[in-house]
C-alpha cells in the first residue's frame, strides 16, 4: 500500500493538489464562520468538506486515467451530461416524487438546477467538463486547419450551440462563461489573429446596435445590473445595487488583517456563501487574506497552463488550455462583480463559494489536469530511457 502511494506521489503534481486543498480548507474555515455568524448552521460549511473531500478522492482516481480515453468516450459523458440540461430547457420546477427538474435555487428566472430531496444540482457543470473535453477533441482533430471555412464553421456550431442552450435555462453567467471557454480553445489552437480581430469588432458593433435596434432583449433586471455598475449612486436602482454596495463596503472596511473569524462585527452582505464570499473573506481576513485567496487562485492557473504547455500532445494542451480558461474567466467575473466593476451574472469563485456539485465538478477537472501532466511526465522518462 504504502509504495503505490510513493509512487503515485513522485508521478503527480502534488504542488497542484496542494493548492487545491489549501483553497477548499479556507473555503470550509470562511463558511463555517458565516454559518455561526449568519446562518446559524454549520450545514454550507459540511456540504462544502464533504464535497470538497469526495472530490480530492475523485481527482486522484481521475489522475491515473487516461485524458484521450476521456476525451474519445465523448458519446457516453455527453449523452449523459447534456441529457440532463436539456430537460430543464423545458421544464420549470416540474415535480417527480424527490427530484425537482428545472429548480429555481434562488428564486429567479434561472431553471437550471435539479432538486433531488433537501440537495440540489446543476448538471451545467457537468456539461462543461464534457463541453473542454470534446472541444479540445475536435481541434486537435483539426490542428494546423482550424481558419480553414468548414472547419471554422463547425468550430464555432460547437461553440455556440451549448452556449445557447445554457442561456435558454437562463444561466446566463455560466452561458458566457461557455462561450469564453471556447473562444480561448478556439484561439489556441490556432486561430488568425485577423480573424480574431475581426470579430471582436463585429461582436462590439452588433451587440450595440441589436440594444439600440431592440433595447428590450435584456431582460429588465440585467439591464439595471449593467446600469448599476455604471451609477451605483442612483437611487432608482437601490434595490439592485445594495449587495454590490455591501460587498465593496464589506471589501474595503476589512483594513489590513480583517474584523477576525466568528466575530459579529462583519458588514453583512446578502448570500455571502455564494458569489459575494470574496468580499465576506476580505472582511473577515483583511487584506492579507484576500491577496493569499487571489497568489492561491493565480498559481492555480498558471500551474494548469504550464501542464497543457508542457504536454506535447495537442490533445492534453487544448484540455488544459480550456481548464484554465473556465477557471480563469470565472475568477475574474466573479471578483469583478465583488469589486462592483462588472455586473452581478450568478458565477461563483472556483473552490471557495458554497455548492456541493461545482467543488466535485472542480475537482474532476484537476484530475484531468493531473493525467495530462502524469502522462507527459511518462512520456518524458520513455523518451530518455530509449536515449
Amino acid at each position: 500500500m504504502y509504495p503505490l502511494i510513493r509512487r503515485y506521489l513522485r508521478r503527480v503534481d502534488v504542488v497542484y493538489l496542494l493548492l487545491c486543498a489549501a483553497c477548499s480548507a479556507i473555503s470550509v474555515v470562511v463558511l463555517l464562520s458565516i454559518g455561526q455568524t449568519q446562518l446559524g448552521s454549520n450545514n454550507k460549511a459540511s456540504v462544502q468538506l464533504i464535497a470538497s473531500l469526495l472530490g480530492l478522492m475523485l481527482a486522484v482516481v481521475f489522475s491515473t486515467a487516461d485524458y484521450h480515453a476521456l476525451a474519445r468516450a465523448w458519446p457516453l459523458h455527453g449523452v449523459v451530461a447534456w441529457g440532463l440540461v436539456l430537460p430543464t430547457l423545458f421544464l420549470h420546477n416540474v415535480n417527480t416524487g424527490l427530484v425537482t427538474i428545472g429548480y429555481d435555487a434562488g428564486g429567479t428566472s434561472n431553471y437550471s438546477w435539479y432538486r433531488v430531496g433537501g440537495m440540489t444540482f446543476q448538471p451545467a457543470e457537468l456539461a462543461k467538463i464534457s463541453f473542454i473535453l470534446t472541444l479540445a477533441l475536435h481541434l486537435s482533430q483539426v490542428r494546423g486547419q482550424v481558419n480553414r471555412p468548414k472547419n471554422l464553421l463547425l468550430l464555432f456550431v460547437h461553440i455556440v450551440l451549448p452556449a445557447a442552450a445554457i442561456h435558454v435555462q437562463g444561466d446566463d453567467g455560466t452561458a458566457l462563461v461557455f462561450l469564453g471557454i471556447g473562444l480561448v480553445m478556439l484561439y489556441a489552437g490556432g486561430l488568425s489573429h485577423w480573424l480574431v480581430a475581426g470579430g471582436l469588432t463585429a461582436g462590439v458593433v452588433g451587440g450595440a446596435a441589436l440594444l439600440a435596434l431592440r433595447p428590450g432583449i435584456l431582460k429588465g433586471y440585467q439591464f439595471k445590473r449593467i446600469l448599476a455598475v455604471l451609477t451605483p449612486d442612483d437611487p432608482a436602482l437601490a434595490d439592485i445595487t445594495y449587495q454590490q454596495n455591501k460587498g465593496a463596503m464589506a471589501i474595503g472596511t476589512g483594513g489590513l488583517t480583517g474584523q477576525g473569524l466568528l466575530s459579529g462585527e462583519h458588514i453583512f452582505v446578502p448570500n455571502a456563501w455564494n458569489d459575494f464570499i470574496f468580499a465576506y473573506l476580505a472582511n473577515v481576513l483583511g487584506f492579507l487574506g484576500a491577496a493569499a485567496v487571489l497568489l492561491l487562485l493565480f498559481a492555480l492557473c498558471l500551474r494548469t497552463l504550464r501542464t497543457g504547455l508542457q504536454c506535447p500532445d495537442a490533445l492534453g494542451c487544448n484540455i488544459c488550455v480550456g481548464i484554465f480558461a473556465a477557471l480563469f474567466l470565472q475568477c475574474v467575473i466573479n471578483i469583478g462583480m465583488n469589486l462592483q466593476v462588472l455586473p452581478v451574472i450568478g458565477v461563483t469563485l472556483p473552490f471557495f463559494s458554497a455548492g456541493g456539485s461545482s467543488v466535485v465538478m472542480m475537482y474532476l477537472c484537476v484530475g484531468i489536469v493531473l493525467s495530462v501532466g502524469m502522462n507527459t511526465r511518462r512520456s518524458k522518462l520513455e523518451m530518455q530511457q530509449i536515449l
